[in-house]
This record gives C-alpha cells, structure tokens and sequence, in this order.
C-alpha cells in the first residue's frame, strides 16, 4: 500500500523487493508513497516499472530530486504547481465533460532505437491502449532528457510522451499507456516479460 509508505518510509517496506511496479490510478491517493516507492528504486537501482499514473509520478519523483524542481506536481492533484511536469493538454482544458477529456482506445507509438521499449517490442512503431487524462508537459521535455531521463515513446500524431527510460538505470520504464489491456495469460505483454526478466537478473 502507497499509503503505508507515506506513514513510514519506502525502505521499511521495499528494502528487499527484486522490482517494484506503480500501476495506474486517479486521484491523490497514496501518490506520494507512490513517489518515494519510484525514488527508492531509482536511487538504489532497483527494476522499475511505472503504468499511466505510475509513469507520470516516475516523471514527477524525477523533476524534484534530479532536476531540483521541488514543487513540481501534476495539475490533477495541484492546479497550481510552479512545475506542472504533468498536465492536460491544451486543447483539453476546456472540454467541461471529464469524459470528453480522456484519452480512450489504442494509440501509436513511434518507439527510439537502443531504448528498452524499442529492444522489447523488437519494432519501430506499436500501439497500445490508453484510459487517461494527464500527460507529459512537453514544455519540460528538453530539462529531462539533457539530465538523464528520456522519452523512448512519442505519439506520431501529437508528440505526446509515451514511454520514458533512465538509460543509466538497469531497468527503468515508464508508459502512459495500460499494456495490461492486452497482456493473457497464454501470452503475457512483452514489457511485463522483460520486467519479470530484470527482477529475476537483480535477484539473482
């Protein structure tokens, strides 16, 4: 639980985990246990996979303690943010129907050669399925990737941020999008894979 982590510390509870995966999720709710699971496993380079919101606060936990942005948020829990490293995009603020902001259905992805993203699918461009509503602020795009964290996945169409990776991390991921919508049983999404593989490397 994020929130058990907020009362403690990530290291009473994660101090010998293999990997650590943040899924998805709305709201304010456990996000900064959330953020400190994410720092605990970037710092001690532990397996790290981020989902829709758990990419977004991978973003966040980074502008604070690597780009030293301490008030940087996404705008779903502070509108105000100084760094709002994490918005709506512009053409979305003004739809009143919150329904009518999100970001449904299957996407594209063009994906960054030498990225982890790029090596898992074994492909240039994928798609995969999406169910939210905040996004990378491109505004900072150029601050993350001269510091270290890149965006191996763009949408085509928009520009939008779909994947980020630390290079220098053995194994750090995160996408905006849900790879679980198309993960079974019988054949497991290839992220999910390559995830487990790094978890049972860093065991080992």
């Amino acid at each position: 639980s994020a929130e058990m982590i907020e009362k403690d510390s990530a290291e009473t509870y994660l101090n010998e985990v293999d990997a650590i995966v943040v899924p998805g999720g709305f709201g304010n709710r456990g996000v900064n246990g959330k953020i400190s699971a994410i720092k605990f496993a970037r710092e001690n380079k532990i397996p790290f996979f981020g989902i829709c919101l758990g990419m977004q606060a991978s973003v966040i936990e980074y502008a604070r303690n690597v780009l030293d942005y301490d008030s940087a948020h996404s705008t779903e829990m502070n509108p105000e943010s100084s760094y709002p490293v994490i918005d709506i995009m512009e053409e979305q603020k003004k739809v009143t129907n919150m329904g009518g902001t999100m970001r449904l259905g299957s996407c594209a992805c063009e994906l960054k050669k030498g990225s982890i993203a790029h090596a898992v699918y074994g492909a240039d461009r994928i798609d995969e399925r999406h169910r939210h509503r905040y996004e990378f602020n491109n505004l900072y795009l150029n601050d993350f990737e001269k510091s270290g964290m890149k965006a191996t996945g763009i949408n085509p169409e928009t520009g939008l941020v779909e994947i980020v990776e630390i290079p220098s991390h053995p194994w750090f991921v995160g996408v905006q999008f849900h790879p679980e919508y198309k993960s079974t049983v019988a054949h497991p999404h290839p992220l999910f894979v390559s995830f487990v593989k790094a978890a049972l490397k860093n065991k080992s």
